[in-house]
């Protein structure tokens, strides 16, 4: 309904058109394929195939773009030529045409009125990174990602930060269409605490053409998520360009070994109707162990143990046996990228990913002096050791989690040109499932069975001898592996952008978004919770578990003036209704200044906001932690809408607000050196 209006107040003037063909070459001579050409000022575009030639139907008097990722971008006038040849010379790879940053025209990095960082795979893969999370840290400014020694189910992925805010304030997009978050909220102590973001770390690094970064508020632009700024992966789509890439390393104390490969080809369709690009990536990462050196008098205070043990135990075992850095991991990776043209002026686009990620880890070392014999006798029979004090020579255990993680995302859409509107039409799913093992490990609780009575004589009255009593459910008859359950996250979003160039000066951009997301912490088996749960981890009791979801609607309108050819003015505003808290509106403002060819001068003032995620509003559960001088301890988190909240007083969750404000300037001395330094405060 909403498409067809939309529509309906289309311009029906017809504009004259011209077909451009050519061939794209670079100094040497040779034919280069995969070359981007754009119609400046319009999403119409075409890429090179694998003789360099190229097809484009054009407005009159329109203006080419070509650009390719290690190359000096050129710009070409049309005019009334059908057969244009251009040579590209190797160089400059960040004067580039950006997909992220404008609702409007795309525009270069350099023209710009905003902050971005324009990254090539090249760039990426030569950091030698295993995950695409950790090549960034290397490449982008104010990006940062760490990992935590003791992760439980922060292993599965790490937390990450731009212009030092958490995950959840950087929105992350593929191909301009928003990637899903992910099932787990940071409980850990580290950075993003209380926080949740996409798992970066899932995207193969050679399925990656470019990664596009806008460091600047865009909560008017992208919506929810983007306080701190935009991350927009552009996936390849060159053909018959394969690449294999094999990884390997180690740390420099001689662990963390890792081995990956991965494989990246395309093909077109038909007859150059199309094409197709596909990445597989395999890799595996060893444990690399950090743990230090354990204080004594530390390691009484805290355990309320005798000095004279603990300084038997480190002067075998000086880092108490921890097992703390980064843990053990597999991943497999499948991702294609593609794209079908169905008549001159649309084409229907899609893309799709695949994630399986397995995790091993460790909690902390259970020390003799901490869990001791005298207290749980049986632990000499599940963990016989070789300590002479102790009964079955008990010395200690250290219970492991194993973690799988599941990840999907796929979009799918068409883009169209109605009397010079260009219209962009989208649907884009996508999911993150993280369920648990905890094996090396029992349950300690007192917990029995009821009581059962049966009537042996058949009299209908209890006699001596037909009540048998409860009997002990765990501890010495504990099991030693356990299913905690984990959490789920899923989301469905439609897309509608439209824009158009109404002149030389004037470019205006809307659309809409349709969101629904689903949450759902998946129930444990009864042994991991039960009387207090599994030892190191407890899993999601029923009360704590369930299915939460929420939609949302919001809309835009953006507006771009170059009031001359140096000097841009752009404007946003944005207005979004969510069903669990209501509206927001938020705008932003930004300029930009051409000082000289090689000098540009920008700023942006904006309003922005966060959702609280379903994650933060529902998650409840028991979470085990370390408090110096306290040693491990079991805390509650409650949630947001339970009744202990209401008896606390803890008001219900509301959108998170900010105000974003930028200035700096940006600017290239030669085809090799570019430079930007920008001031922000949020």
């Amino acid at each position: 309904f909403y498409f067809i209006f939309i529509l309906s107040i289309f311009s029906t003037v017809a504009f004259a058109q011209q077909i451009v063909t050519g061939k794209v070459l670079d100094t040497q001579g040779q034919p280069l394929p995969g070359v981007n050409i754009l119609e400046k000022g319009t999403t119409n575009g075409s890429i090179s195939d694998i003789d360099g030639n190229y097809t484009i139907t054009v407005e009159e008097n329109a203006m080419l773009v070509f650009s390719y990722v290690g190359f000096t971008t050129k710009e070409v006038s049309v005019g009334t030529e059908s057969s244009i040849d251009v040579t590209l010379t190797e160089g400059d790879e960040l004067d580039q045409v950006v997909i992220v940053g404008s609702r409007t025209a795309p525009r270069s990095n350099i023209d710009t009125a905003l902050p971005i960082d324009v990254v090539g795979v090249k760039e990426l893969t030569s950091t030698g990174q295993a995950t695409f999370d950790k090549a960034l840290q290397y490449r982008i400014p104010s990006f940062n990602t760490v990992q935590t020694p003791v992760n439980d189910a922060t292993s599965l992925l790490d937390p990450y930060e731009i212009r030092n805010m958490g995950p959840s304030r950087t929105l992350i997009l593929i191909n301009g269409k928003r990637k899903n978050l992910s099932a787990l909220l940071y409980t850990q102590t580290s950075p993003g605490r209380g926080e949740t973001g996409a798992d970066i770390s899932a995207i193969p690094v050679d399925a990656i053409q470019r990664v596009e970064i806008l460091r600047d508020g865009a909560s008017a632009q992208y919506g929810s998520d983007a306080i701190a700024g935009v991350m927009n992966i552009v996936l390849k789509d060159q053909v018959n360009q394969g690449s294999a890439t094999l990884r390997s390393g180690i740390t420099g104390e001689g662990d963390g070994e890792m081995y990956g490969i991965a494989v990246n080809n395309g093909t077109t369709i038909g007859d150059d109707k199309g094409y197709i690009n596909y990445t597989i990536d395999l890799s595996k990462v060893n444990l690399a162990n950090r743990p230090g050196t354990v204080d004594a008098a530390g390691e009484a205070g805290d355990f309320g143990a005798s000095i004279a043990d603990v300084r038997e135990f480190l002067s075998r075992n000086p880092d108490a046996n921890n097992i703390n850095g980064s843990p053990e991991t597999a991943a497999s990776k499948f991702l294609i990228n593609g794209g079908l043209d169905l008549s001159e002026d649309t084409e229907m686009y899609f893309n799709a990913a695949y994630v399986y990620k397995s995790v091993n880890s460790f909690a902390n070392y259970r020390t003799p002096y901490w869990r001791t014999v005298e207290d749980f006798p049986y632990l000499a029979d599940f963990f016989p050791g070789e300590n002479p004090n102790n009964a079955g020579g008990y010395d200690g255990y250290v219970p492991t989690f194993e973690g799988l993680l599941n990840d999907y995302n796929g979009t799918v859409g068409i883009k169209t040109k109605i009397n010079n509107w260009n219209v962009d039409l989208s649907y884009t799913t996508g999911g993150n499932t993280q369920t648990y093992k905890v094996n090396q490990s029992h349950n300690r609780n007192y917990v029995y069975s009821p009581s059962t009575w049966i009537d042996l004589n058949n009299n209908g009255e209890v006699d001596a001898g037909e009540i048998t009593e409860g009997s002990q459910l765990y501890r010495e008859n504990s099991q030693q592996s356990f299913d905690p359950g984990g959490t789920k996250f899923t989301h469905n979003v439609g897309n509608i952008d439209i824009n158009r160039v109404l002149s030389d000066k004037i470019s205006i951009g809307f659309g809409a978004e349709f969101r629904n997301e689903t949450f759902e912490v998946i129930e444990g088996e009864l042994a991991s919770y039960d009387g207090g749960g599994a030892d190191s981890f407890a899993g999601n009791s029923p009360e704590n578990s369930g299915k939460f979801n929420r939609y949302n609607f919001g809309g835009y309108f953006s507006l771009d003036f170059d009031v001359t050819e140096a000097f841009l003015l752009s404007g946003t505003i944005r207005t979004e209704n969510y069903s669990d808290f209501g509206n927001t509106f938020v705008y932003k403002f930004s300029t930009r200044y051409k000082i000289t060819d090689h000098l540009t001068a920008r700023a942006s003032i904006s309003s922005g906001f966060r959702a609280p995620t379903l994650h933060q509003i529902y998650t409840q559960k028991a979470q085990y932690s370390f408090v110096p001088g306290q040693g491990i301890q079991v805390g509650g988190l409650i949630n947001n809408v339970s009744t202990q909240a209401k008896l606390l007083g803890i008001p219900e969750l509301d959108a998170e607000t900010s105000n974003n404000f930028t200035i700096g300037f940006g600017g290239k001395f030669d085809n090799n050196f570019s430079f930007t330094a920008d001031y922000y405060n949020i």
